[in-house]
């Protein structure tokens, strides 16, 4: 248990440190724009472009594995609407956005590191697939289930319209597809490009979870509508759980790929969650607390399942 604390807790160590000076110097949040910016469109690209380019593209070439996460995703998605609705009594706007702090994990901040940490290169591969599979999803329901809720200019054509702009400029999902593309074709980059995209990737993880912690730190907290546990366990409990399940139902698959599956279904509810809310105008509030108690409560239920995963305790049969 030493050691697995001894892996976690500098990551979660970051997170801190950026919640605590974001508390402590009070700069404006548009300073973390061009973190943002750099995080999102430079160095998180060059991480997922190599994860994936570096991998034989026969191990790419998964179709159950894929099916298995995403359909957990798209369960907890579900299962977190279902309960926003019934529980916290929301409209279909506000608990769409009540799916994603259950369904939508911190897959591009925290994951690609913490995997890699924790399981070695060999979760790379999977690691990339299920942000590209969940991104694409996660963009694609939402958009459709907002338009829906727009009673006086709904259009489908809108709205798929969206989610294709939405999916074709996210440089994530671009860089794994050029990716995919790299190891279909055996592509090689030059010597100093190479070394530039190393440079870069290596920023990715540190940069990320600080900015996490900054981020987290301005967001409001009032206010804890009595959904947004419920939600959170959904997310941090009910999720990796469900993968567990599917990576049974479907497999067998390799021990690094379905514990990768597991411990990215653990993250926290991601950034995006509070952004989206915030570009739809609605479940603000409850999505910036369910970010801030999802990340910290995250802790101990990620922790845990790294200690199942590093002890042999999480096996795959």
């Amino acid at each position: 248990m030493i050691d697995i604390l001894n892996l976690a807790l500098p990551y979660f160590g970051v997170v801190f440190i950026g919640f605590a000076c974001g508390k402590w110097k009070k700069l404006p949040e548009g300073g973390l724009s061009w973190m943002n910016f750099f995080l999102l469109y430079v160095s998180l690209p060059a991480l997922m472009f190599n994860l994936i380019a570096r991998t034989p593209f026969a191990e790419l070439r998964n179709p159950l594995f894929l099916i298995a996460t995403t359909l957990a995703t798209m369960l907890t998605f579900t299962l977190a609407l279902v309960l926003g609705k019934v529980i916290g009594r929301l409209s279909l706007r506000e608990a769409t956005m009540a799916g994603l702090a259950g369904g939508y994990g911190n897959i591009g901040y925290m994951g690609p590191g913490l995997a890699l940490s924790v399981l070695g290169t060999q979760a790379a591969a999977p690691t990339a697939l299920i942000f590209c599979c969940d991104s694409i999803f996660l963009f694609s329901i939402v958009p459709l289930l907002m338009e829906l809720t727009e009673r006086d200019h709904a259009s489908l054509v809108h709205a798929l319209r969206t989610v294709l702009r939405q999916i074709l400029q996210n440089p994530l999902i671009m860089a794994t597809v050029a990716g995919i593309l790299a190891a279909a074709f055996q592509f090689h980059p030059p010597t100093v490009l190479d070394r530039t995209l190393q440079f870069l990737q290596n920023a990715a993880a540190p940069t990320a979870l600080f900015a996490l912690g900054v981020t987290v730190a301005l967001r409001p907290f009032e206010r804890l509508p009595w959904e947004v546990p419920v939600l959170t366990g959904v997310k941090l409990v009910i999720h990796p759980l469900l993968s567990f399940g599917l990576m049974l139902l479907f497999g067998p698959f390799a021990q690094p790929w379905a514990a990768t599956a597991v411990l990215m279904a653990a993250l926290p509810p991601a950034l995006n969650v509070f952004v989206i809310a915030r570009q739809h105008d609605s479940w603000i509030e409850p999505a910036s607390s369910a970010v801030l108690i999802g990340t910290f409560a995250s802790v101990v239920t990620l922790t845990t399942v790294m200690w199942l995963i590093q002890s042999g305790r999480l096996v795959f049969p």
